[in-house]
């Protein structure tokens, strides 16, 4: 399946007062991720913002497995796991980018395909189908 990686250091923004990641910090990284993910596989943003068709976030599901801290390096590699007609899941896992036996979290996230500003949901465009059914 069509796979992605990023990579982070996490700076004192990313933090709590003890030098912790922050969870929303982990999220900010993961829409990274995501985002360059999906135009991998045809989501081009110019084009989405023409079209006004987007892929819109419908659940996540995170697990924290260990706390990174500042100055760690992270890879986060998204993968996407599966698809319907209008949506896909996307599957995320945040290890140290310089001891990958090092994982932080793993994420799952459930992404509608919308037409906005409707809302509505739409068929995943057949040229992104075709990414994916070549990276299968």
């Amino acid at each position: 399946m069509p796979h992605y990686t990023t990579t982070e250091q996490v700076m004192f923004f990313d933090t709590d007062i003890g030098g912790v990641v922050h969870n929303i910090a982990y999220l900010r990284m993961i829409e990274t991720c995501r985002t360059l993910l999906a135009e991998e596989v045809g989501f081009d943003l110019k084009e989405m913002s023409e079209t006004q068709i987007f892929p819109v976030v419908a659940r996540t599901e995170i697990d924290y497995r260990k706390p990174a801290t500042l100055g760690d390096r992270l890879a986060i590699t998204g993968t996407i796991a599966e698809h319907t007609r209008t949506s896909f899941w996307c599957e995320f896992e945040v290890r140290n980018a310089e001891n990958p036996d090092t994982l932080y979290i793993t994420c799952r996230q459930k992404l509608a395909v919308v037409q906005m500003p409707q809302g509505r949901p739409v068929r995943i465009p057949a040229e992104v189908i075709s990414l994916l059914k070549e990276e299968a």
